[in-house]
Order: structure tokens, then sequence, then C-alpha cells
């Protein structure tokens, strides 16, 4: 399972190696394992079908939970018959038989989830795993094979993941491609965010491209360093690195009607500079802009302050009386971090944050599951498979709305109400001594109203510290020389932190960008930004969004998935054109108008849009502007590729009769 379809892609995932440990050591290296994938991969392996046994087959409803729920019988049965087929497997001279066929690999990937009726989600799994070694979202097509002759460039903004990822498919398709990117360096996010203790909370083996897995990711969860790096190295290995201009900002994306293009105005190293180009792909994401509250005084403050997303790293908090503004998912990651070192931590809190137990989320992979990650074919490809499962359209039901249920502002169904007592029950166990705590940290709304924050124990731990305050009264004001909350009280600070998150609803901010019939786009929008899959806008030709309106997950699967489908809906979008000879294709408004509907009543239907909790998914109207509310399958196959019907094609008639219409 090697993902050998792609130029460079050895270089990303080492080549399975052979067996030649002793069975004690493989005894050893079988108790760090991730059970549920284990059986399915030696299967895959060996071509041993009699290994999915009915009896070892994890509860669906219990992948959640560590081994997937298995009894302690269950996982020692699993691991003999594993050290077994592995010592056949590494005696027979570590041979992998010939890949399975379709029906016999859903029915290993059905064993190690559980699950039966996966078959509509095969394709979508074949793609994911790339597990004959193909690429199967790489394009299909080649510019100069389909148009010969004629030239497409493209000007993609932003060089993190979706940037990267965008580029490297241009280039793969023959398309000119230039990448735009305002920071000094690649990786987005993952750049920008180097704050104490932040990582992912996505398994690192999802939160990664398809077609460029490694078998050695250090952490469960990968931190900022291990994942700048990663993205670094994909750019440098795929080839992008060299079509990405740093340190250079759009200032205005132009359509001209007459030359049917884009003129693309940039700022950089050496001044300003208009590029040309057919197609422009905004990268730049959602959560890239600090937002900072509106509070009176905010800018009296006589201390340092910055927004964690711009962490000041020059600021030694050593012996310092702190204030962290917000309590959500970057503050839970930088306050226990830094709560031992200050003299003084005051915490502000408005809604508290539900907590995920995650007790892996700080820890490396251990020696043994790395060492069947390089041995056992499949076996890392299986396991991301179930991550992926876990982390699916399954969870997506915990929060739909029951309109029978009656849970108040608590819970949205027994679903959603059972998810609610387990994770009240985790932070009664945290806060046991605590019940102070306990009644600030416990939130009033239902699960997934706000994003769910992965912990492991360490948020907790950090409240209950001597040398930290939980302030749950409303900020007041902000003095030169702290904050004054609602009570009356002013605590006074040497540092002031912000960590109240980004400007989520404010896409492709602060670009001009202007389309047919000089529309600005963000006038068009008017607060409201809406994209068709969140990718096209009716009036802006041949202008596409990666990570726009309505494709944040919330419950289930990871933006990089996301990202890949869209990317492969653009390059279908250019096919398109390539194919017909035209320059530019415009959504039909209708498509957007019925799209838009659908979408608002999806999330009207979820805990999300239900709840009137505070939330970055809501626009300042209470729109939903940021998720994505039905299932992965649904964005796959949507974004498989365009519907030529809900475009108008502009430009050019086909040269021949034989080329689509």
């Amino acid at each position: 399972m090697t993902a050998t379809g792609i130029p460079g892609s050895s270089r990303f995932l080492d080549r399975v190696e052979p067996v030649e440990a002793g069975d004690d050591e493989l005894r050893r290296h079988l108790r760090d394992a991730e059970l549920p994938p284990l059986l399915p991969a030696l299967a895959y392996a060996t071509g041993d079908l009699s290994l999915l046994r009915d009896d070892l087959r994890p509860d669906q409803a219990l992948l959640a939970l560590p081994q997937a729920g298995l009894t302690d019988g269950q996982q020692d049965e699993i691991r003999g018959l594993a050290l077994a087929a592995l010592a056949r497997y590494r005696d027979g001279g570590s041979v992998p038989v010939p890949p399975p066929a379709d029906a016999e690999l859903l029915s290993m990937l059905e064993h190690a989830v559980g699950a039966t009726g996966m078959a509509p989600y095969l394709p979508l799994l074949e793609e994911e795993l790339a597990y004959r070694g193909e690429d199967r979202r790489a394009p299909g097509w080649r510019l100069a094979d389909v148009a010969p002759g004629r030239a497409m460039r493209a000007v993609v903004i932003g060089a993190g993941m979706s940037g990267i990822l965008a580029a490297h498919r241009l280039r793969q398709a023959g398309v000119d491609v230039i990448v735009v990117e305002k920071n000094d360096e690649v990786g987005g996010t993952w750049y920008e965010n180097g704050y104490p203790g932040c990582r992912v909370d996505n398994p690192s083996h999802s939160y990664s491209y398809a077609f460029a897995q490694r078998h050695d990711w250090p952490f469960h969860f990968s931190t900022q360093p291990v994942l700048l790096d990663y993205f670094r190295r994909c750019a440098e290995v795929l080839g992008v690195r060299p079509h990405v201009r740093l340190g250079t900002e759009v200032l205005s994306a132009v359509w001209h009607d007459d030359g049917q293009r884009w003129v693309v105005r940039v700022r950089g190293p050496q001044g300003e500079e208009e590029l040309t180009a057919d197609a422009v792909v905004s990268a730049v994401g959602q959560l890239n802009r600090p937002s900072f509250p509106d509070i009176p005084g905010g800018g009296d403050f006589a201390g340092p302050s910055f927004h964690s997303a711009r962490w000041d790293h020059r600021v030694d908090l050593a012996g310092k009386r702190v204030a962290v503004i917000g309590t959500g998912a970057s503050a839970v990651q930088f306050v226990p971090e830094i709560a031992p070192r200050c003299e003084r931590l005051v915490v502000f809190q408005r809604t508290p944050p539900w907590l995920a137990p995650t007790p892996e989320y700080h820890q490396p992979v251990p020696e043994g599951l790395r060492w069947l990650y390089r041995h056992l074919p499949s076996y890392a490809e299986l396991n991301r498979f179930c991550m992926f499962w876990k982390l699916g359209d399954g969870f997506l039901e915990l929060a739909r709305v029951d309109e029978d249920w009656d849970g108040g502002e608590t819970s949205v169904s027994a679903a959603n109400d059972f998810m609610r007592a387990t994770l009240t029950d985790y932070l009664r166990e945290h806060f046991a001594g605590r019940p102070d705590l306990l009644e600030a940290a416990t939130p009033r709304y239902p699960v997934f109203a706000k994003r769910v924050v992965r912990d492991n124990g360490v948020w907790p731990a950090a409240l209950e510290r001597d040398n930290v305050s939980l302030v749950t009264a409303g900020i007041e004001q902000i003095t030169p020389t702290g904050v004054v909350t609602a009570d009356g009280v002013h605590h006074e600070v040497d540092v002031l932190i912000y960590g109240t998150g980004f400007e989520a609803s404010k896409f492709l901010a602060p670009m001009t960008v202007i389309g047919r019939g000089g529309v600005e786009l963000h006038d068009k929008w008017a607060g409201e930004p809406r994209a068709y899959l969140g990718i096209t806008v009716d009036g802006f030709p041949n202008l596409f969004c990666l990570y726009g309106p309505n494709t944040n997950i919330v419950a289930n699967g990871s933006i990089v998935y996301f990202s890949e489908c869209g990317v492969r809906y653009v390059l279908g979008c250019l096919e398109l054109l390539a194919r017909t000879g035209h320059r530019a294709l415009d959504l039909r408004p209708a498509v957007l108008e019925s799209f838009g509907e659908q979408v608002d009543a999806a999330n009207r239907a979820m805990a999300w849009g239900r709840s009137g909790v505070n939330s970055w998914y809501k626009n300042p109207a209470g729109r939903v502007t940021q998720n994505w509310p039905f299932t992965l399958l649904e964005y796959w196959e949507r974004t498989r590729r365009p519907e030529v019907f809900e475009y108008e094609l502009i430009g050019p008639l086909p040269a021949t009769s034989d080329q689509p219409a």
C-alpha cells in the first residue's frame, strides 16, 4: 500500500520491510498494536480470510473506546492469532499475496470497524486508502493531451495545506501555477500558530494527504513543529516550492470581461506587480485572521499583549501575572503549558468547552506500533481507515436534532444527551474535589453546538492549580494595568493574551475581489458568504475557494479530506474548459440559491444550528456560514466532477462537434 502513483511518493512512505524478528520480539511489538485493524491487515497480506472471525469483530458502538471496547479475552485471542500469522508470513519470506478483490477488501474493512453495509463507501475508501498503491485523486488528464497548444495559468493564494495540494494537482495536469504566500515560509496555519502546546486535534494519519502518508509519525496527534515539517517536506518533494512567491500578499483580484481572465495585483519584496491568470484558487482558509473582542479600553493595556495565533515569544512569562481571555481550543492547549511558569494566571471564560477524553493526546506512537507500520503490509492504511471511520459519518448522527426530543437547552436528541452525560461524567471525575470548578466548567449547551476540545486531563489539572483562577464574570473594561469584570473586580496583570479565535466568517478578507460587471465579492455577500460546495460563486468565473463557506467539519472527518475533494473538483472544472475549448465557467445563480437553501435547512437541524450558544460557526447575524451539515460521502459524491448544466460556459465554442457540450 505504498503511494507509488505520484512522483516522489516513495520519499514519503518507506517500503514495507521484511519480517525478521523472532517470536518473543513479535510478542513485544503486538502489545503496542491497535487491534481492530490487525487481523484484517494480516488477511490482506496473507490472503487468509479465516482470520476475520465474527467473535473478534469490534462493536461499532464502542469504536471510540480504547481498542474499540474489545474485551481482555478478545484482545488476547487477536494477539495470539496475529503472532501465528506473522510467524507464517515471516517464515514464508514476507511475500504478500496479490491485492484482494473488492469484495474481499470490503469484508476486511467491515471487520476492522464492526460495520455492515459499507458497500456505498467502498470507492471512497479505496481512494482514501490508495490500497493498490494508486493515487486515485490525481487528475486523469493533462492539458497538453486534452487541448494541444493551449496554455492555462492558475494563481493559488496561500501556501498552506490546501495551497500546496492545489499547486501539486495543477502541476500534475500541466497547468502553469503561481502560488502567492504572504508569510516568509510555507505551512499556513502551522507556520503562523506557534503558541506553546500547539498541536492538531485530528489523528496524524488522518490530518495528512491520502497520497503522501508516512509510517513514522512520532505522535498520535502531531505537534505544530511536526506538521510544519510535514507540509514543508510535501512542498519540496512534490516540486511545489519553486512555484511559491513568499512574502507576497494579494491586494486584489479583478475579472476582466473583455479578456476573460483574472488580473491579480500582489505586493511582494520587489513592490507591486500584476499577474494574469485563467483561474484563481483561494487557499487562504477560514482560521487565519485573529479575532479580537470588542472590549472597551482594548488598546489601553500598558504591558505586553498579543493573540495566541501571533504568539510573542520575546515575552518571558516567568514570574509574571498573566491574563488569558478565552477558553477555546487554543487556550485549552497553551494554558496548561504556561501555567507552571506564571506567578499568577487568570483565565477569563465566557462559555466553557465540552472536553473529549483523549488519553493518548500527548503520547508518542509506541515502538511496537511503529514496527507494525513498517513491516505489515496495509496495516498503516487500515489503521488510518479505522481513524477515518471512527471520526466519520456515524458521529454526525450525534449532532442531529430529533424534533420529538425535549432536551431543553442542553441536548437535541437521546444520542446527543447520552454523549452529554458521558462528557459530564468526565468532568465530574476530574473536578471531583472542586465543585466550584465543576459548576463553572460544565457547558449548558448541547455537545457539538460549539467545537469539542480534546483533553487528556491537562486542562482540569491546570485550572486546579493554586496559581490559576477561572473567572466567569463578564469583562467590562481593559485598563492600562489589567481587566475589570462585571462584579467590579480589577484584576491587575502584567501580560494580556487573547485566546479569542479567528474572524472565520470573513472569507477572502482583506482582499478586494471583483467579478463580472464590476461586482465586488464582499459587497455581493453582504456578510452572508455562500459558495456552491464551498467552491464556486456565481458572477465570479474561474474563481475557486478551498475550505470555503460551509465546508468546516464538526463531528466527522478531517479538513484535509475536504481539501482533497475540493481540489479534485477544481481540476474537473479546468478539464471541462480544456475539453470544450471554453475560457471560463460561471456558476448559474439558481444552483447556488438552491444549494444555500439545502445547507441552511440542514444546519438548522444540527446541534450547532439549533442552539443559541455563541460560536464561530455563525456569522454576526446568527447564520451558520462555516459548517458542512451532510455526510463525508455526500461531499465526495458531489465533488467527483462538475455538472456542466450547473454552469454557464464562457468564451469560444468547441472547435469540433464531437467535444462535450
